[in-house]
């Protein structure tokens, strides 16, 4: 079986292709053990503020919410949680990331985790034409309207950073 490129699919690239949403893959090198969000804007040439991050937290034992913002904001988790509807939230411990997501650090996608969580992307992005956020592995990024992104991962905007 042939195909077109060399690129592997992964679940989220799956996704948007069933939804035949409009989007770019951007491959990136990542031998150099740098996972942070800020140097793969470098590394792929886009302009910092239109590549998100994706953050997963939780309210207690099989609650997780996943939050999607800049690369060089904070989430507050005050702000979270009410978006969330929860009282507190607290970062996913990062052993437990692939064990609930499917995803591993630096490969994160807010598409095709393991289990549908509740999604929240922060409200600035709303503003963007495009906006990148991770593919699902290391080395690829998606670019992909905020729209899009909502469609895919069923998320709603909120202000998450400080």
């Amino acid at each position: 079986m042939g195909r077109k490129d060399k690129i592997q699919k992964t679940n989220a690239v799956r996704i948007l292709d069933r939804q035949k949403a409009e989007y770019e893959l951007i491959e990136y090198a990542t031998d150099d053990g740098q996972l942070d969000g800020i140097s793969v804007a470098e590394k792929t040439g886009q302009a910092e503020e239109t590549v998100y991050k994706t953050l997963v937290a939780t309210a207690g034992t099989g609650k997780y919410f996943v939050f999607v913002i800049p690369v060089a904001g904070e989430l507050d988790l005050r702000k979270a949680a009410k978006a969330a509807g929860e009282k507190k939230i607290e970062m996913l411990h990062l052993r437990d990331l692939t064990d609930v997501t499917g995803y591993v650090r630096g490969g994160c996608s807010p598409v095709g985790m393991k289990k549908d969580f509740p999604t929240f992307i922060d409200e600035s992005a709303r503003t963007l034409g495009r906006m990148i956020v991770s593919a699902g592995k290391r080395g690829l990024q998606m670019k992909l309207t905020p729209d899009a992104l909502v469609r895919a991962s069923d998320a709603v905007f909120a202000p998450l950073t400080k």
